[in-house]
């Protein structure tokens, strides 16, 4: 029996991803100034054994081999994002050249190479001088984002076509200010809440700059989207599950789309959100191109409001296959999540700028780095991405997270998710097993 071929649309954009602050290294270098996570990295106990991003995969030094690597590998388009404190030490003020005359190379290159370069401002790297006088928590720093993409689309404009204001505001704001899990490390509801007001804000000031800058625009926003399933018919796990999703998903994209912040959730968080001030939400609001989705897994929620044995018993539970990051794999959540996004909120255009898995990759006797895990990881992705093309929906490119093992924020160095494998000892390069396929996936344009 011949296998089925999942042929996507002529055109469709087959891409990795990486940020700046996971791979690029010279984290001090050529006037460079600090961001967050190099201050919190920096300090002991915040990331495991003690890593740090100084050196990463040293794609400032790089560059070049890299992106022959991905020419290689056969993209037709490079989602990287830029470093701010490289570009504006200061987070606004005087511009540091050398800092964008290294993505100008970058882009140059990439075009030499016939690879599209799609640009993501914000990858979590807040200049550190921001954070000094507040941060996103703080209204000030809105103004600053929008002279930073300023600068960045005048400078690049002429060039780039595809621009992402932010990466995942979800994480900046609450994985950063409530959690306390990523940079800055604060613990505080009220400042989660007002950064991911500003980090929103931000965007929607932002998207006419780079519009005006740059007429060709392909201008969005990329949200961490997570489908939530009860993990029992009951009421309770139910309405748990609404709050996970308010939470996780409502927060950001009712907003987007002109509904302002779910009432469910504004009550929850019990916060008089005194951070919000008239004609917020017709800012945040402004019309995108596209929206960018970042999927992993889903979520099965249990209600912690009742115990166990008042509970109604559980009859969903997650898979068997679990990745290193202690994610299920969960295919047909990306299905759900693309279908929720143009049904439910009318995106004109999909991306799924990140994609992948963490396994613990290791290179045999020979040298060959073989992942088949993650290698049907990315297979039954796709096949899910195709029955959502098939549905209708305006999916119009992919890229792989990452296109090389990277140092992976609060975890170092410990997970990898790359298509490439780094050596970080040597920073080797090598193509791992999934690499290969995905480029025989990108020739044909189709998956079998």
């Amino acid at each position: 029996m011949d296998k089925k071929i999942f042929q996507f649309p002529q055109g469709f954009v087959w891409g990795a991803a990486t940020a700046s602050y996971q791979i690029e290294g010279a984290w001090n270098e050529d006037g460079k100034g600090e961001s967050i996570w190099d201050r919190f990295s920096h300090t002991p106990g915040n990331v495991q054994d003690g890593d740090t991003g100084d050196a990463a995969c040293d794609h400032y030094h790089r560059w070049e081999e890299d992106l022959d690597l991905l020419k290689e590998l056969g993209l037709n388009a490079y989602r990287f994002s830029i470093a701010w404190p490289r570009v504006l030490p200061s987070g606004r003020g005087e511009v540091n050249q050398a800092g964008l005359d290294f993505y100008n190379k970058l882009v140059d290159r990439l075009l030499k190479l016939s690879i599209e370069p799609y640009i993501t401002l914000y990858h979590w790297d807040l200049p550190q001088k921001l954070q000094d006088e507040g941060g996103w928590p703080s209204r000030k720093v809105v103004d600053a984002f929008v002279e930073y993409a300023d600068i960045v689309s005048r400078s690049l404009g002429d060039r780039v076509k595809n621009w992402t204001t932010l990466n995942e505001p979800w994480v900046s704001a609450f994985v950063g200010y409530r959690d306390g899990r990523h940079a800055p490390g604060h613990m505080d509801l009220h400042e989660a809440l007002a950064a991911s007001h500003h980090l929103l804000l931000s965007h929607g000031l932002a998207v006419p700059v780079i519009r005006r800058n740059c007429p060709e625009a392909n201008v969005g926003i990329t949200l961490n989207l997570t489908p939530k399933e009860p993990a029992s018919p009951s009421v309770a796990d139910r309405d748990a599950t609404v709050l996970d999703d308010g939470y996780n998903n409502r927060w950001f994209l009712d907003p987007l789309v002109g509904r302002s912040y779910p009432q469910d959730m504004a009550n929850s968080f019990g916060d008089e959100m005194a951070f919000v001030q008239a004609g917020d939400f017709n800012v945040i609001s402004t019309p995108v191109d596209f929206i960018g989705v970042n999927y992993y897994t889903r979520n099965i929620i249990r209600s912690d409001k009742i115990s166990e044995l008042e509970n109604t018993p559980r009859t969903v539970f997650r898979g068997n296959e679990i990745t290193e990051m202690d994610w299920e794999v969960y295919p047909e959540g990306l299905y759900k999540i693309l279908g929720r996004l143009y049904f439910d909120y009318d995106f004109p255009a999909i991306y799924i700028t990140e994609n992948g898995a963490a396994f613990n990759d290791q290179a045999d006797a020979d040298g060959e780095v073989n992942d088949p895990a993650r290698l049907s990881y990315v297979k039954r992705h796709l096949e899910q991405v195709h029955r959502a093309i098939e549905a209708g929906i305006p999916v119009k490119g992919y890229f792989a997270w990452s296109l090389m093992d990277n140092f992976e924020w609060g975890f170092g160095y410990s997970r990898r998710f790359g298509l490439i494998h780094v050596d970080y000892a040597t920073q080797k390069r090598t193509f791992k097993s999934s690499a290969k396929w995905y480029l025989q996936v990108i020739q044909r344009n189709a998956v079998n």
